[in-house]
């Protein structure tokens, strides 16, 4: 151990300084050990705050019925109706989804959405009549701005692919027999939402519940007594604009899903609480 001694002060000066240090030295010390035992307070405090706290469940995600790709609606009875957004999904549905017991709507105009209402061979004619709307609305009768449409139905068996391959375009279908006629099918819609469970795929064992937009006709929301929902006309409005409003009058989160599921054309959209 050295001792640096200072010659131009007398021993007892320099045992003098030598004790000053030393408190100095002590007084740091001590206030080091206080700071650590602080700090391991404070963090110990913190360990035990996160674990008393929930941690934040992350946004579920939920698994679309097999039908929610399709333009769809439920109608008044819970019977399902389902439609193409595009030629590939009109021959699609044509070729897996349309059954003997189902019946198959189409606008009396040229491009529009194959309608098909499941078990519709047992729907009565009310039902089919709400098959025959959302026909109408999702037909190119909405992009033209008309206020109406004739719609028709057939059954499986009258509606077939040509035997000739490549005779008809994807889409595009060869009708015979007798039609159903439904004359005059306004073009109105209805938006609302609906509480319903799904499949969280965070957690494969839990379910919870969430907004499910619905967009069905204008008939099928009156006989269901809807009292709050959005009513969707023809206007001036875009596709993109009427989607967003749609959203925030419902409190819908999903954008894209709510413009997906409306027809090609330009909209009057407005909230109505009855």
């Amino acid at each position: 151990m050295e001792v640096q001694i200072d010659f131009t002060k007398s021993a007892q000066e320099n045992a003098s300084d030598y004790f000053e240090r030393s408190k100095r030295a002590r007084r740091k010390a001590s206030g080091a050990r206080t700071a650590i035992e602080e700090l391991q307070k404070s963090l110990e405090k913190e360990r035990k705050s996160a674990s008393a706290v929930e941690k934040p469940r992350l946004k579920a995600l939920y698994k679309q019925e097999w039908y929610e790709k399709f333009n769809w609606f439920n109608a008044s009875n819970g019977m399902l109706a389902i439609g193409g957004n595009d030629a590939q999904q009109n021959e699609l549905i044509n070729t897996r989804h349309f059954e003997g017991s189902d019946l198959f709507f189409h606008a009396d105009i040229y491009g529009g959405s194959l309608v098909v209402l499941k078990e519709g061979v047992e729907a009565d004619k009310s039902t089919r009549e709400e098959a025959a709307q959302f026909a109408a609305c999702y037909s190119r009768a909405w992009s033209q701005g008309l206020s109406a449409v004739d719609v028709y139905a057939m059954r499986r068996e009258q509606v077939t692919k040509s035997k000739n391959r490549g005779a008809l375009a994807t889409g595009a279908f060869l009708l015979k027999g007798e039609r159903e006629w439904y004359k005059g099918m306004q073009l109105e819609l209805a938006a609302f939402t609906t509480e319903s469970k799904g499949q969280s795929t965070e957690d494969s064992s839990g379910s919870d519940l969430y907004k499910k937009l619905n967009v069905v006709p204008s008939i099928t929301r009156k006989r269901l007594g809807i009292k709050q929902y959005v009513s969707i006309g023809i206007g001036n409005s875009k596709k993109s604009d009427a989607a967003k409003y749609i959203a925030r009058a419902l409190g819908y989160g999903d954008i894209d899903y709510a413009m997906r599921h409306l027809p090609a054309g330009l909209f009057s959209v407005k909230m109505v609480k009855e």
